[in-house]
């Protein structure tokens, strides 16, 4: 029988959709925790090192183990965990005498499923016989942020009818996603990018000179999506002169409608495209946004730029690991694991470096924006590396 991978593509759709809800639920409920339970902000602010620790813990385990562990076993666990820790949440703070550790074991078991679906969606949609891989991946990658718009929409509007009291029904029902792409997982077709054994090691990885420009690749691209990301609700803030929970919803969502409005563009068009040149071109409109953001003395333009940022930065991710695979086709998954790896921490330390210049430059965001400038500069001149090995 012929196998079905519009079945794959789409149980791989749900599992970014699934990533997405992981990272963009619980934030929506920091200010809840903090009155229910007296939770003091500064250990809520626990909550998201936990979650990003946890996912490049798990980058680094599926570099060793995955391959022997298999892609189908791992792939169901990473949505079994998502839904046990959204589960969790509704229930552990209540039987755990501190609430707030239960918020952080639910936090910890729903971040093993997201770094696992982080790691192995990507590799398992490259492994499908599709053609035009860039831009199947493109799209692939877009339902990440149509995920994070209709989780924060869907969740503002559900907080407006019942009331965000609440909250744990809604827990509950967004944990049927994951719950449901179990089954979607268990049958699905999966192939294996490499054969047992023949896939490269960590160690000839890491003594590839190409591996290394796909790192920068990924740290810089990381780097340039959450470093504006992280600012986004405080442009819609000054320049709209919205409420902080407001710009916090309004932000955030329109920065993700024109990151997934870019990657549906190239997942549509894609092979009428060249994959180095768009990146090139969306390297340079991210640097632009930034120096406007930075520079520009209107609100209005700063948040233009923010916004249209979005929309640079939204090929960057896996235009990179579309790049990377076919020039290194024994990677494997560890190839997959160090990659996302290499987004995770580019995706800390970015908004880090926005932050620190900030502070000393007198809390003054426009010089830690232009700071943040440094790293699509970056991304520009590794793909400008990559065109001239080419030639070479």
């Amino acid at each position: 029988m012929k196998k079905n991978y519009r079945k794959t593509l789409i149980a791989c759709y749900l599992g970014f959709i699934t990533q997405a809800i992981a990272a963009n639920f619980t934030p929506l409920l920091f200010l809840k925790f903090h009155k229910d339970y007296g939770i003091p902000l500064g250990k809520i602010a626990l909550i998201p090192t936990v979650f990003f620790l946890t996912q490049l813990l798990i980058d680094v385990f599926c570099a060793r183990f995955v391959d022997r562990i298999g892609y189908r076993l791992s792939v169901v666990v990473s949505e079994a965990a998502s839904a046990l820790g959204l589960v969790g949440l509704a229930v552990l703070p209540e039987l755990f005498p501190d609430p707030f550790a239960g918020i952080l074991l639910s936090v910890l078991i729903y971040a093993i499923g997201s770094g696992l679906i982080e790691v192995l969606v990507s590799p398992i949609v490259e492994a499908c016989p599709f053609e035009h891989k860039d831009a199947v991946m493109s799209m692939l990658h877009s339902f990440y942020c149509w995920g994070c718009v209709g989780v924060i929409l869907l969740s503002t509007v559900f907080f407006a009818l019942f009331g965000i009291g609440h909250w744990r029904l809604l827990a509950v029902l967004w944990s049927l996603i994951p719950l449901y792409n179990i089954f979607n997982f268990a049958t699905c077709p999966i192939e294996r990018l490499t054969e047992e054994g023949e896939g490269m090691t960590i160690g000839s990885l890491l003594r590839t000179p190409f591996f290394w420009i796909a790192i920068l690749l990924m740290v810089c691209a990381g780097a340039s999506e959450l470093s504006m990301a992280q600012w986004a609700s405080a442009f819609v803030e000054s320049a709209l002169g919205f409420s902080k929970t407001m710009g916090d919803l309004i932000g955030p969502c329109l920065f993700a409608v024109a990151m997934g409005i870019s990657r549906v563009i190239y997942g549509k068009y894609g092979e009428k495209m060249n994959l180095h040149l768009f990146m090139i071109g969306s390297g340079i409109l991210c640097f632009v946004c930034y120096l406007v953001t930075a520079l520009s003395a209107v609100p209005l333009l700063g948040l233009a730029g923010c916004v249209l940022c979005g929309f640079s930065v939204g090929i960057l991710w896996p235009g990179t690991i579309s790049i990377t695979s076919p020039r290194l086709p024994q990677g494997g998954t560890a190839l997959f694991a160090l990659l996302a790896m290499a987004g995770d921490l580019g995706g800390a330390s970015g908004p880090s470096l926005v932050g620190i210049v900030t502070q000393h430059s007198g809390d003054q965001m426009q010089s830690g924006m232009l700071a943040g400038s440094i790293f699509p500069l970056l991304l520009i001149a590794a793909l400008l590396l990559i065109s001239r090995k080419a030639k070479e």
